[in-house]
């Protein structure tokens, strides 16, 4: 997987835009941040729900999802995208835009896709 893979999941979800990030390409829903690329374009940094999830993912991949010193604090995980599949990133990447998006485009978007 790339940043252009991880790009064309998110922009497909209503709202979101591609920007920038700390001098690196991101993914905003309504200006609020939703995914960055890492300075080494090759690893996602990606809100998740909570620092429980974070530990469940690395137990469960930790060749995929891993986070350093920097995140500990965050409820955030880092993501190897040349490693990552579609199914490692678009759910998590889904679950952040609802997590950023308006309620109402939330709720726009599943009265849709029901």
């Amino acid at each position: 997987m790339t940043w252009d893979d991880v790009a064309r999941i998110g922009l497909a979800l209503p709202g979101v835009e591609a920007g920038t990030s700390y001098g690196t390409p991101a993914l905003r829903v309504r200006k609020k941040f939703l995914c960055r690329a890492w300075e080494d374009l090759e690893t996602l940094v990606l809100p998740v729900s909570g620092f429980e999830e974070r530990e469940a993912l690395i137990e469960a991949a930790p060749d995929v999802y891993f986070f350093t010193e920097h995140y500990r604090a965050y409820p955030t995980v880092l993501v190897r995208l040349p490693v990552a599949t579609h199914e490692h990133v678009a759910g998590l990447l889904t679950q952040a835009w609802r997590a950023a998006a308006p309620k109402r485009l939330v709720q726009t978007f599943d009265a849709e896709t029901k």
